[in-house]
């Protein structure tokens, strides 16, 4: 029982010592690169937005775009409308009645090379786009006024894709916790970017420019991938080019949050499809960042119930710290104290159950109606 507690007790001090160091990192920003002053003749951009079914949000995005701090004229907004069978093209048509730059709804049909599903709608919207920078984004996202100067001051020469933060907003209890996830994560992530370590990007919040894109045969020259964002990521850093991860307000887009637990879990099994493609070491940080769990019930185990309560203590005030730089980083206000006690239960009961679903479900994930395998 001695070594058992000796082991979980190191186990937790080193994860603990581990978050602390991000946290300072994110507070320090170290090694976050610092954005350029953009050209006097601005330049013209396309928006891509890839939308199924999409009637109740995306004209939520449509005003966030027609808002955008940037002169109308030198936007090109393409919605690629992926066979839906309500009303997104009509909705689409009316939020941007009047829009002072262009726009266009472009019915998908067919598939292009290997692209399939969202990855098959962007192949189309950027043979279709008509600018050097192909700017990404989700019908369910809310851009801020400034994204588009903000996420262009950062695509250096050289740099091929540009990350912007996206947090979840919404009423409840399930969506605070989703954006306590998803900040706590994205956090995790820009420490690791910012020291120069490729970790993903966010493609309802994504810069590619055409150069960088094109190099790597576009979608349709990459093998399909359900998390499709990670994929073109991967392709166009293996060309050569560099990344920028922006953690802030200017280009801090707001997710709507799943609304059941139901929608929460086919999402997260989504994404644990695209950990299979992500770098061993990235797997291995996951594995210790999500074995916290494991040294609680071992320090029960070995007999030590008053360790146990304590390392969970502990576990909870680290994170709220960690949350408390990242809200300010990010210009949000902090989560109440019943959200973040809450937080940890939520995430020990997702993370479960999307493991076990993994492990005993049927293979395959489900995405906007459709099945893949």
């Amino acid at each position: 029982m001695s070594v058992l507690f000796y082991s979980c007790a190191t186990y937790c001090a080193l994860w603990l010592t581990w978050l602390g160091v991000i946290t300072q990192r994110l507070a320090a920003r170290t090694g976050a690169p610092a954005p350029v002053p953009l050209p006097t003749s601005l330049p013209r951009v396309s928006i891509l937005i890839a939308a199924r079914n999409e009637e109740a949000a995306l004209p939520r995005c449509l005003a966030s775009v027609r808002a955008l701090d940037y002169p109308a004229h030198l936007l090109e907004v393409l919605v690629g409308d992926d066979a839906s069978t309500d009303r997104t093209s009509a909705v689409a048509e009316v939020a941007m009645q009047g829009f002072g730059g262009e726009f266009e709804v472009i019915p998908i049909a067919e598939n292009l090379g290997q692209a399939r599903g969202k990855a098959n709608v962007l192949a189309h919207l950027a043979h279709r786009a008509s600018t050097e920078y192909l700017f990404i984004t989700d019908a369910d996202i809310a851009l801020p006024p400034t994204w588009v100067a903000a996420m262009l001051a950062h695509a250096t020469p050289r740099v091929g894709t540009v990350t912007g933060l996206t947090v979840v907003q919404g009423a409840g209890a399930l969506a605070g916790w989703q954006g306590i996830d998803w900040l706590l994560s994205l956090a995790t992530a820009q420490v690791a970017t910012d020291a120069g370590q490729p970790m993903t990007a966010m493609g309802n919040n994504m810069l590619v420019t055409r150069a960088a894109y094109r190099a790597t045969g576009g979608y349709e020259a990459l093998p399909f991938s359900v998390t499709e964002d990670f994929a073109l990521f991967e392709a166009v850093n293996a060309q050569g080019y560099g990344f920028r991860q922006v953690f802030g307000p200017g280009v801090r887009a707001t997710s709507l949050p799943m609304r059941s637990w139901g929608t929460l879990l086919r999402q997260r099994l989504r994404w644990m499809r695209g950990l299979d493609a992500l770098p061993r070491r990235v797997q291995a940080a996951l594995v210790l960042f999500s074995g916290y769990w494991l040294a609680l019930p071992g320090l029960l185990v070995a007999g030590q119930p008053l360790w146990a309560l304590g390392a969970l203590a502990l576990k909870i005030a680290a994170q709220a710290l960690l949350l408390r730089v990242a809200t300010r980083r990010a210009g949000l206000p902090m989560p109440g104290a019943a959200l973040v006690v809450g937080y940890e239960f939520f995430a020990l009961a997702l993370i479960t159950h999307a493991s076990l679903s993994r492990l005993f479900g049927p293979r395959g994930v489900d995405w906007k109606g459709r099945r893949y395998a």
